[in-house]
């Protein structure tokens, strides 16, 4: 079954986009073709959208999903009467929470990602920064002024989730990468154990990181099965060392990984005694 989306919105259609991801990942096994309308905040553009919405019918065989962000009632009520199945996200959410508080809602579009807290903003901004210029071990005397320092092999995902923490979290993300210079003298610097209460270790399976690899460096050693088998196998090693909570990224997402770590940090107590089990899922507080 193929199936035309739209994620449509009077201003960045963020907040669209990512709802109506959420509720498309429940039906994997429909194939949408996913469009992305920001910023229809004129009729004349609404009246063309209904067009797109036409033709995507005809190809389809069925009407094209829409899911919005509409403050404008006018511009709404054209879309809703257009060739689909629409879903307004704030109708949906916003009514109740306004007979709930006993509040009507500001109807401002663009809300959600403007910068109405400027100093959250610059923040963000020097996070992701600072993500990007710590990334790899090439500061590691920087490594006391992170909120977080993940380590791990090659290609466990430790750049992506620096800077995803950084984005979304507003967090100072370090790396350090376990190297063959690591493996030959069984340890790490010291600096990494004097981070002990902000260090989390990233695993991941060696057959998928063969996979990865491979697409990097194809046919090297450093992409063979026995090479990735080895490094995961000593890494485990070092991070019983560092005494360090362990994150499998093997079938997590970045995103599913970063909020463990959030979490991991916010409940743990300063200098953090909290234990870490690794499961199947990764690892769990107990």
């Amino acid at each position: 079954m193929n199936r035309t989306v739209f994620f449509v919105s009077e201003s960045t259609g963020i907040t669209a986009e990512t709802l109506g991801h959420s509720l498309l990942s429940q039906f994997d096994t429909v194939e949408f073709e996913q469009v992305y309308m920001p910023y229809i905040n004129t009729e004349l553009r609404a009246r063309a959208l209904t067009q797109r919405m036409q033709e995507a019918a005809d190809r389809d065989g069925a009407r094209p999903i829409v899911f919005a962000t509409m403050i404008d009632n006018e511009i709404r009520d054209i879309l809703k009467g257009g060739p689909c199945f629409y879903v307004e996200l704030f109708e949906v959410f916003v009514d109740p929470l306004a007979r709930e508080l006993g509040v009507p809602p500001s109807l401002k579009a663009g809300r959600s990602h403007a910068i109405t807290k400027p100093s959250y903003y610059t923040k963000r901004i020097e996070a992701i920064n600072f993500a990007m210029s710590n990334d790899d071990g090439i500061r590691p005397d920087n490594f006391h002024r992170a909120d977080v320092v993940l380590t791990g092999v090659s290609r466990s995902g430790k750049t992506p989730t620096c800077l995803y923490l950084a984005m979304h979290y507003g967090l100072r993300a370090a790396n350090y990468p376990i190297t063959e210079e690591d493996f030959e003298r069984g340890d790490v610097p010291q600096l990494l154990y004097d981070c002990s209460h902000k260090l989390f270790a990233l695993t991941i399976d060696p057959q998928r990181l063969q996979l990865i690899r491979e697409e990097r460096r194809p046919g090297s050693p450093y992409a063979s099965l026995k090479r990735c088998q080895d490094d995961i196998r000593l890494a485990h090693q070092i991070y019983k060392r560092l005494q360090a909570p362990v994150l499998n990224t093997t079938s997590q997402s970045i995103e599913e990984i970063s909020s463990q770590i959030v979490k991991a940090l916010k409940e743990a107590p300063e200098g953090r005694s909290a234990s870490v089990a690794e499961t199947g899922r990764g690892a769990q507080l107990y």
